[in-house]
């Protein structure tokens, strides 16, 4: 698969110079949508404001001794949404996670609101079968329908587990009434070795920012309190990287503050030390 990328000012997640697509192990591939539901929308910008953040991002990681970047990490342009539909963003969102699977990439999605996750995961289906779905959120996003559509971020996990994949949910703190239940872990408990015995030995992982404490994490759509730290949520994410295989993951929900870099900067942090973690 052959993608021509600006020879100009790069946009591309830490600003690296070269970019090959055929010896990248890593593939970073933004998704600026956002519906209209938010108080606060805004999620469309953060794809750009991570990767803008993370060209001040320094390549050495102190934690693993090494440069993760050396493997080879390559950012795709930006993915046009659809304008007609919610559903149809997600099919667009599907085709390019099929045709990049096929070249055995470890892909990264950077979003854009939590619904974007659908359509990664049903390409990510199509082609494991059988996995675990690890999500990080302040909420359960288990709505069987939202202001008319299914296709909205509080049901983007409900839509998930219609493709029989099971679940397991850490830092959820704001439910609705009536919404499913069962391998959930309630903010604050964080019990790393009972969350990996509820997952398979292949996992996805979608990470919506909210599941961090708003103390570090004000820049979401719809910040909750009492969520995740730092080094504890590295430290279940490490671990299941060490005990399971992840096989993609999304980071979703940046809803950027005008002035205020420091959780863009945090989200960016974030996606390199997953990358870390995996490759």
């Amino acid at each position: 698969m052959k993608f021509d990328y600006p020879k100009l000012e790069p946009f591309n997640f830490l600003g690296l110079e070269e970019q090959d697509y055929q010896k990248s192990k890593v593939v970073i591939f933004p998704v600026p949508y956002s519906s209209t539901t938010y108080w606060k929308p805004g999620t469309k910008d953060g794809p750009q404001a991570i990767i803008d953040a993370s060209r001040h991002l320094e390549l050495y990681d102190i934690e693993s001794e090494r440069d993760p970047s050396r493997e080879g990490i390559f950012t795709l342009p930006f993915l046009e949404p659809s304008k007609n539909s919610p559903g149809e963003t997600t099919a667009r969102i599907k085709s390019v996670m099929d045709k990049l699977l096929q070249d055995g990439k470890f892909l990264v999605m950077l979003g854009g609101e939590h619904s974007i996750t659908l359509g990664a995961v049903q390409a990510f289906k199509d082609k494991f079968s059988d996995f675990s779905v690890l999500q990080l959120d302040a909420h359960s996003d288990l709505r069987e329908e939202f202001e008319g559509t299914k296709f909205h971020h509080a049901c983007v996990m409900k839509r998930i587990k219609d493709l029989s994949l099971p679940i397991t949910q850490v830092g959820v703190r704001s439910v609705s009434e009536g919404e499913e239940s069962g391998d959930v872990f309630f903010a604050p408990s964080l019990p790393v070795d009972e969350i990996i015995s509820t997952l398979k030995e292949k996992v996805y992982l979608t990470f919506d920012l909210d599941a961090l404490d708003p103390s570090i994490m004000p820049s979401t759509g719809t910040p909750e309190p009492g969520g995740l730290g730092w080094y504890e949520t590295l430290g279940l994410i490490k671990e299941v990287a060490k005990k399971r295989k992840i096989i993609g993951a999304d980071v979703v929900e940046l809803d950027p503050i005008l002035g205020f870099h420091a959780p863009d900067f945090l989200a960016a942090k974030l996606v390199y030390k997953i990358i870390s973690y995996i490759i």
